[in-house]
């Protein structure tokens, strides 16, 4: 083969190498991207995901432990730590369980999948924790109210539909809210005891914690958060818990708004090793 020959032959391999990446690039252009998709365990897909509703951002957030939360408003009053290590949140909304003893929350359910399973081991172990409970939920959902209550654990209303915003409204908007969600409780349960409110998102302002002294609920905050709303794995939450967790402790974790799988492999773990530590006790119905 001649040297023009093999010069030709290198030039139209070079440019048909050259056409081809080009295909392959507008091609590329052309087609959507894939996101990828979760392949985990889906709990109650037909239900609320409050897990998609992330906490707000214009609010104080929940303290780090042993650290009160800074108050929101320069003109609340700081009221008197109600035990532990940790001091009033803001508006003076509960951080503490007021002794040694930890009490372990969970928010936004019930939720047919992933409450029967929390019941199970909090009653496999004996403990007994507070729900906080969304009212929708509670309305579809009466069965488990009950034997959340028939358990033995405390409830306590989590606002009708997980709403951050509720505290920017207006007080008689608030009001109705939390009662809507203390009737249905009352329709499940009759025999429920409901001393505690927690605003989602721990959005306090001052109307929020001014209606629940009218209804006679106690706020109720955290100051040990996994974020296991996010699911970052069972892993994640047990050493979150396990390591910030000390006495007058109060726990936040979720058995509803998403998948909840995480969660429910972290108690597994963690309850043997708080009662080991710990007194664990449900948040008492004869709040202040």
């Amino acid at each position: 083969m001649s040297g023009a020959t093999v010069r030709a032959t290198g030039i139209v391999t070079v440019v048909l190498a050259g056409l081809l990446a080009s295909a392959f690039v507008l091609g590329r252009s052309l087609v959507p991207e894939q996101r990828p998709t979760n392949t985990g365990l889906a709990g109650s897909t037909a239900g609320p995901h409050y897990a998609d509703q992330p906490p707000s951002t214009e609010f104080p957030a929940a303290p780090a432990p042993g650290r009160p939360l800074p108050d929101a408003s320069p003109d609340a009053e700081p009221s008197a730590p109600e035990g532990g290590d940790d001091g009033p949140g803001p508006f003076g909304v509960r951080t503490a369980t007021g002794s040694a003893r930890v009490a372990l929350t969970f928010d936004d359910g019930p939720d047919p999948r992933w409450t029967p399973q929390v019941l199970a081991l909090l009653s496999q172990y004996g403990v007994r924790a507070t729900f906080c409970v969304v009212g929708e939920n509670v309305e579809s959902h009466p069965d488990l109210v009950r034997s959340i209550v028939a358990e033995g654990h405390t409830v306590c209303n989590h606002s009708w539909q997980h709403d951050v915003n509720l505290g920017k409204r207006s007080p008689e908007a608030i009001r109705a809210d939390l009662l809507r969600t203390n009737d249905a409780i009352l329709a499940a349960a009759p025999d429920a005891h409901i001393a505690y409110y927690r605003q989602p998102g721990g959005a306090w302002t001052a109307p929020v914690v001014s209606v629940c002294a009218e209804l006679g609920l106690t706020p109720l905050h955290w100051n040990v958060d996994p974020s296991d709303w996010k699911a970052p794995g069972a892993t994640t939450i047990e050493t979150t818990v396990r390591t910030q967790t000390g006495p007058g402790a109060i726990v936040l974790m979720h058995d509803a708004g998403g998948d909840r799988s995480g969660t429910v492999d972290a108690l597994q773990r963690l309850l043997p090793e708080l009662l080991a530590r710990f007194e664990l006790e449900q948040m008492p119905v004869d709040a202040p």
